[in-house]
């Protein structure tokens, strides 16, 4: 059964690590949005295209017109430190219990 211990500790490890990347990628993108960028430049793209499925259904839950500004990252990067701690604490207990 130390095979699957392995198995959930290296799946809580990526896992740990696409959080915190989206994490910054969100970051950068509310940066990004202060400055006005030029939207043809493929780093942009690249940063919005990745970014866009995680702020979406904030995007529907709490739209901008009734605050004026854009709210969805700070609920993204909390989801997302959500997601950490539970998910990769998840993971690493049940590879805990494998071995």
């Amino acid at each position: 059964m130390f095979v699957l211990g392995n198995f959930f500790e290296a799946l809580a490890a990526v896992s740990g690590y696409a959080v915190e990347i989206f994490w910054w990628l969100i970051i950068i993108r509310a940066l990004l949005s202060w400055v006005n960028p030029d939207p043809a430049n493929p780093i942009v793209q690249f940063i919005e295209r990745a970014t866009e499925p995680i702020l979406r259904p904030f995007r529907q839950l709490i739209p901008t017109y009734k605050l004026g500004f854009d709210i969805s990252p700070l609920f993204a990067i909390l989801f997302l430190y959500f997601l950490k701690i539970f998910l990769v604490k998840t993971l690493l207990g049940l590879a805990i219990r494998f071995r």
